[in-house]
Order: structure tokens, then C-alpha cells, then sequence
């Protein structure tokens, strides 16, 4: 028997394990069952290459729970350790054998998946637990050992009698941590962090039906047998090539990572590195809505098939935090803060390849298959033009397949939008002025005013899209970006011609100070303007930098601009060449004229939507009183 103490380098270093080394006592599990892993995976490595003279069979690692006793048990079949090894990788807290193991073998375990990443993980087991018992035997012909420890720097190491290959680590669980021995939670945390582990995992048992004999009865009834529930896939699809799977692999796997989604993704990237870092994963697009933050949080990630987190935030670009699938990179730190993570040069180059893979991705789907990608992009839409303002890099490569739909389903890419207006929608300047609707319904009486007149109108609907225009125009001197409902289209486009009024200098003053008097201030600035006869009498719009900086600073962009909330601010654009225009003006009767312009102006608020409690009530009223 051996007895001695713990080579550690602080007076007790159980206190700090269990306050400070993790922030959540589950990853007890992960750490325990991933190291479980490592030394099978070891014996692999070494059976492959002739050192270890055993046969490497077809190993599981087992978890068992013995409530009665308040046990946990983790098995594995791999290397084992010898007494001499005990000391050295469990009492010298802190000494990876993972990493020495491949620092040894550091040219031919290249490739075989150990983790080698987890050090202390050993010891997360007093998170847990209130004692701690090793029984392992080496895969060399060595007597096996049987450690123990009850959380202070004492331990024991005896022989022991265990004849098979392999470790097995007791877990006497403590009173604060009972819960660990529910079947429920214990399956609950194996599926969170160990659901692709690498080797197989055996959770209890479970029932399966024998085949039924070809010469059975019809009344047969299969006789069921008790086989290993093996709770874990050990090669999940990432890890395989693109061209062994197909499209139904890629849904199959959707699936098994998101049990409760129904829908279909709309297409997945297949993420595959291994110079100048190590990283595989998938991406999935699935349909996307307009709440952004509602998004987030459906990327997991992996290191070496071990989960380590959903928040992938500082790893994987910003805007791509909003698709689902895996990735893994053994390259990414385990246990470190995030503002570590940002700092981590491995890290940058992974966003970065991120970034590329997903606009390469993107082109070649557009390239490929134009109408296919037309038909997806309402779906996929917010998560692209996010990146556009969010990832330079992204934004160089995404003038080739961003996509500017017009309101009759027509898609452009931007210079194909350009070459389209360019003879129609210039402004005084020579500037292309593009037409753009944010709400199909409502602006309607909008849009069709301006394609009368031959104008190709957009429909940008995303909530970014102020701050994505504000970026087109900055890097596209020639081009400015107007609403269809926005400051007069007559000002704008050159090829408009000039309507004469009908009215004289004085009779538009006169009409001016009349509505001036009738309507609101100072949210309606009151514009006289000579339209087509047939132009709507009252018009409502919004001076285009106003209503997108409000927009903006609606959006996020607040903070940005110093602009909070700002006020409401509208032109009312009256066409003095209308009948209603010439009727205000030659009415006597005031009670009248303030009738008219009242009933005008809420019916101008109406097409912008602005027309709403007791004044909606009251234009009802007033309306009906009309009719009668």
C-alpha cells in the first residue's frame, strides 16, 4: 500500500476546483467521460501503429448510476494506467498526460482525435463528489490500481483485483449534488455534451425486437431482447466528407441536432480546414424572420466532438450567429473568457474563414442556380444584408449575389439594378435615384404612382435597411436611395417634365396661407406643387434623411447618431393643379374650406397610415355624415 499526499502547488486545491476552475458543476460529466475517450482513443493510436500488442476490439464507455449507494460510475475499456502512471498523471494535479501523449507522438497522432486539451479535468469529479475512487488497469502486463481520495490532499493507492483493460472512476456523490443521480438528468447532460462523442456511449439498456422468421405465424409475436442503449453518435456528419453525403444526410443530421424543428433548412454549407488551423462544421441556412436577437444562439460548438458551448459569439461572425449547425475546432480554447477569445489569434483566422467560405458558398449557389436562390431569398435575406454591415470582408465579396427584389418579383443584383434605371431614374445631379417601397399594402396608392410613370420601385423590408442604404450610398457616389412615399418623386427623377400651375403667384400664396392656417404645425410642412391634373390632391411624405434617420435610430443606430427619439416630421405635398386645390381656394364659407381640408389631410394620413385613434373615429363619423 502507498499513501502520501497530492503534488499540488497551492495548500487545497479542492476548494478552487469547485468555486472558481468551472462556473457550472455539470461539465463534471463532460470532463470525466471525455478523458474516458482520450484513453481509448490512445489505445487505438497505439494498436494502429504496433505499440500496444492487445487487441483494440470494439470498446464503449459505460455510465452507470447506483442511486442506493449514491454512486456514479464512469467505464472505460481504453489504455488503462499502471500504479507508477496513477502518480504521475492523478496525483500531479495539472500534468496532462493528453498533452505528453502527444507531444510523444506528436507526428503520427496528428490525426487521431485526441483532446488533450482538459488537464484538470480529472479532478471536476469533486465538483460532485464527496470522494473519489480510480480502479484501472493498463493494456500492459501490469497489476491493476485502485485509487481513492475524499477531497483533502490525502489519498490511498493499493493493488486491486480488476483483471480487465481499462479505468473505472466511482463518484460517491455529495449531499448537495443528489441530483446527479437521476437517470433523467444524468441522460439530459450525456446528450448536451457527449451526444458525438467519438467512442460509443452506453447508458442502461434497452428492449429491441428480434426479426420476425420468415416462416413465422401470422399471430407471431417478436420475442424482445435487452441490448446497450448507446445514447451517442460517434460519427456524426461533419466529421465525414462532402461527396459521402447527400442532401438527405444533411437532413438527417439537421434533425438529430434540432429534435424539435419541423421545417426543412433551405441549404447548408459544409465547413472543412485543416491548414493553418484544424476546423469542420456545419452550417445550416433555416428561415429566417426579421427579430435578429430571436436568432441567435443556434450554432454549437464542438472540440473534438466534445460540446463546449452555444455562445459562439467572438468565434463564429456576428451575422452568422444567426443559422444553426456545429463546429468544431480542437484550434479553440476550452475554458477561457471571452474577451480571451477575441484576443486568440486562431480564433481571427477562424471567423475569417467563416466569413470567406459562406460568401464563396453563397456566389456559387447563385451562380448555379439563380432562380432556386431568388426563391429563398426573403428567407435568408436579413442574415446577408447584416453581414453586409457588419463584416467588411463579407461585404466585398456580396455585391456578386446580394439580391434587390422590385415589388413585381423581379431580382437584380446591384449593378444589374444599375444598368436598369440608368436611362429613366437620374436626378439633376446625374445621381441614379433608386425607388424603394418598405411595405408593399401600404404604400400601394405609392407605387403605383410611380410605375405609371415607367419607374422600377424596390421592396426593402428588413428592419436594417436604412443602415444598409446609408452604406450603398457611401460607397456609390452615383446613387441615392429615396422611398416611394418619400420626398416628391416629381423633385427627383430629371426625365419628369414640368407641369405649369394653373394657379397664379398670388392665388398660390393665397392657397398656401389658407391650408397653412388649417393644417398642424410643426409636424406638416405644407408644400404647393403643379402635378398632373390627375395626381392626388394631397400628398404625405417624409423628408427622406429625417425618416431614415429615425428609422436608424429606431433600429439600433440611436446610440449612433445622439438622435433618441425623434419627432414626427412630415411635408404635405398639395397639387395645385388639382380641382380640390382651385375649390379650397374660391370657398367663401370658412366652416367649409376647413371642412374640406380636414377630410383631404385625413385622407392623405390614411395612405401613410398615420390616421389612427380619435381622429380615425372622427373621419368615420364625418364620413358616414357624407354619404347619408
Amino acid at each position: 500500500m502507498a499513501s502520501g499526499k497530492i503534488n499540488v502547488s497551492v495548500e487545497n486545491i479542492f476548494p478552487l476546483i469547485k468555486k472558481f476552475l468551472y462556473n457550472d458543476h455539470e461539465i463534471f460529466l463532460r470532463e470525466l467521460v471525455s478523458n474516458a475517450t482520450d484513453a481509448t482513443l490512445k489505445l487505438k493510436h497505439l494498436t494502429s501503429i504496433g505499440e500496444a500488442k492487445v487487441e483494440y476490439g470494439n470498446p464503449i464507455i459505460e455510465v452507470k448510476i447506483d442511486k442506493e449507494g449514491k454512486k456514479l460510475h464512469i467505464i472505460d475499456q481504453g489504455l488503462g494506467m499502471t500504479s507508477d502512471e496513477v502518480e504521475k498523471y492523478i496525483n500531479q494535479v495539472a500534468f496532462s498526460g493528453a498533452e505528453e501523449f502527444l507531444e510523444k507522438y506528436k507526428d503520427s497522432a496528428k490525426d487521431s482525435g485526441i483532446i488533450g486539451h482538459f488537464g484538470l479535468g480529472f479532478y471536476s469529479a469533486f465538483m460532485v463528489a464527496e470522494k473519489v475512487e480510480l480502479i484501472t488497469k493498463s493494456y500492459k502486463d501490469e497489476p491493476a490500481a485502485h485509487w481513492t481520495c475524499d477531497g483533502s490532499p490525502e489519498f490511498t493507492l493499493i493493488p486491486s483485483d480488476k483483471t480487465t483493460r481499462g479505468t473505472e472512476i466511482i463518484l460517491h456523490i455529495a449531499e448537495d449534488s443528489l441530483d446527479f443521480l437521476e437517470e433523467y438528468k444524468i441522460k439530459e447532460l450525456l446528450n448536451k455534451y457527449n451526444k458525438f462523442m467519438p467512442i460509443a456511449i452506453k447508458f442502461g439498456t434497452k428492449k429491441q425486437s428480434l426479426p420476425k422468421p420468415e416462416d413465422a405465424a401470422d399471430d407471431y409475436v417478436a420475442e424482445e431482447i435487452e441490448v446497450d442503449n448507446i445514447i451517442n453518435n460517434p460519427n456524426p456528419a461533419w466529421t465525414k466528407q462532402p461527396a459521402d453525403l447527400t442532401d438527405e444526410d444533411y437532413k438527417t443530421f439537421y434533425h438529430e441536432l434540432y429534435p424539435m424543428q419541423f421545417e426543412e433548412p433551405l441549404f447548408n454549407i459544409h465547413l472543412n480546414v485543416d491548414y493553418p488551423f484544424n476546423l469542420t462544421g456545419i452550417l445550416y441556412f433555416p428561415k429566417m424572420s426579421n427579430d435578429m436577437q430571436m436568432q441567435k444562439d443556434k450554432i454549437q460548438m464542438y472540440q473534438n466532438q466534445v460540446f463546449v458551448t452555444d455562445n459562439v459569439e467572438g468565434i463564429v461572425p456576428e451575422f452568422l450567429g444567426m443559422l444553426k449547425g456545429v463546429i468544431d475546432s480542437p484550434d479553440i480554447p476550452l475554458n477561457v473568457s471571452r474577451s480571451g477569445l477575441q484576443a486568440d489569434s486562431n480564433v481571427k483566422k477562424i471567423s475569417n474563414y467563416i466569413t470567406r467560405k459562406v460568401a464563396d458558398k453563397l456566389k456559387a449557389l447563385f451562380t448555379e442556380n439563380r432562380e432556386d436562390f431568388e426563391k429563398k431569398w426573403n428567407d435568408i435575406k436579413i442574415v446577408l444584408e447584416y453581414g453586409m454591415l457588419s463584416e467588411p470582408k463579407f461585404y466585398e465579396k456580396a455585391g456578386s449575389f446580394i439580391l434587390y427584389p422590385t415589388v413585381d418579383n423581379k431580382y437584380y443584383i446591384l449593378n444589374e439594378l444599375k444598368e436598369a434605371i440608368k436611362d429613366n431614374q437620374t436626378d439633376k445631379n446625374g445621381k441614379l435615384v433608386v425607388l424603394y417601397a418598405s411595405n408593399k399594402d401600404a404604400q400601394h396608392s405609392y407605387i403605383a404612382a410611380a410605375k405609371d410613370k415607367g419607374y422600377q420601385v424596390l421592396l426593402l423590408d428588413s428592419p436594417i435597411i436604412s443602415h444598409l442604404i446609408q452604406k450603398l450610398e457611401g460607397d456609390n457616389e452615383n446613387l441615392t436611395f429615396v422611398r416611394v412615399d418619400g420626398d416628391s418623386i416629381e423633385k427627383l427623377i430629371e426625365k419628369d417634365e414640368v407641369q405649369i400651375s394653373k394657379l397664379s403667384d398670388d392665388e398660390t400664396e393665397k392657397l398656401k396661407t389658407v391650408l397653412e392656417t388649417l393644417v398642424p404645425k410643426p409636424t406638416y410642412n405644407v408644400q404647393l406643387e403643379a402635378m398632373d391634373s390627375n395626381a392626388s390632391p394631397f400628398i404625405i411624405t417624409q423628408p427622406e434623411f429625417m425618416r431614415r434617420m429615425k428609422e436608424m435610430s429606431q433600429s439600433g443606430g440611436g446610440g449612433m447618431f445622439g438622435m433618441g427619439n425623434m419627432p414626427e416630421m412630415y411635408n404635405l405635398v398639395v397639387n395645385s393643379n388639382s380641382e380640390l386645390a382651385t375649390t379650397i381656394l374660391n370657398t367663401t364659407d370658412k366652416s367649409t374650406q376647413e371642412h374640406l381640408v380636414k377630410q383631404a389631410l385625413d385622407l392623405a394620413k390614411i395612405s401613410q397610415g398615420l390616421l389612427k385613434g380619435e381622429d380615425l373615429t372622427a373621419f368615420v363619423k364625418r364620413s358616414f355624415e357624407l354619404i347619408k
